[in-house]
């Protein structure tokens, strides 16, 4: 067997070839062989992104809000950002203008307040079963109502026809 090694600064390739029997019908050349190195990767961030660590004190700063808030909050919460989210969708179905990243950023929040939710009912000795009943349980016990977004719309349109009322009288 025969084998040839090129080394340059931080790796080395190894190149093998095998015996040379004329019996042989395949090739002879076995592949390269390139020793693994552990190395640390370092996050390579462009200068379009922000830096890795802002994003981070970011997120525990919404972490550190949402665990400001009360079960009760938390859960009035959720309501809202789910009925946002149904905004989000008929506004597509619609075909009206709507910005496609609200979806991710309202699930995400939506599933973070739900994670702080469970972290405390496991503080409290509540287990998967009894928490399912209980989500259950809550999700029946749901009032409807509108999203803050689609009041928000209401009250300014009130307010265009209170304007409008005003410059005919």
């Amino acid at each position: 067997m025969l084998s040839l090694s090129i080394a340059s600064p931080g790796t080395a390739v190894t190149f093998l070839r095998g015996n040379g029997s004329s019996n042989s019908t395949s090739s002879s050349f076995h592949g390269v062989r390139i020793p693994h190195q552990a190395s640390a990767r370092v996050p390579i961030s462009s200068s379009s992104r922000k830096p890795l660590a802002v994003m981070m004190s970011k997120r525990e700063a919404e972490l550190k809000e949402i665990r400001a808030k009360t079960t009760e909050e938390l859960n009035e919460e959720v309501i809202d950002l789910k009925g946002e989210l149904f905004m989000l969708r008929l506004q597509k179905s619609a075909r009206n203008e709507f910005k496609s990243s609200e979806f991710r950023r309202m699930k995400k929040q939506v599933a973070r307040i739900l994670t702080v939710r469970r972290e405390r009912e496991i503080e409290e000795g509540i287990g998967k079963r009894l928490s399912r009943k209980l989500d259950r349980q809550w999700k029946k016990s749901i009032v409807v109502r509108p999203p803050p977004s689609l009041k928000k719309l209401q009250e300014e349109e009130a307010a265009e026809e209170a304007a409008e009322a005003a410059k005919s009288a």
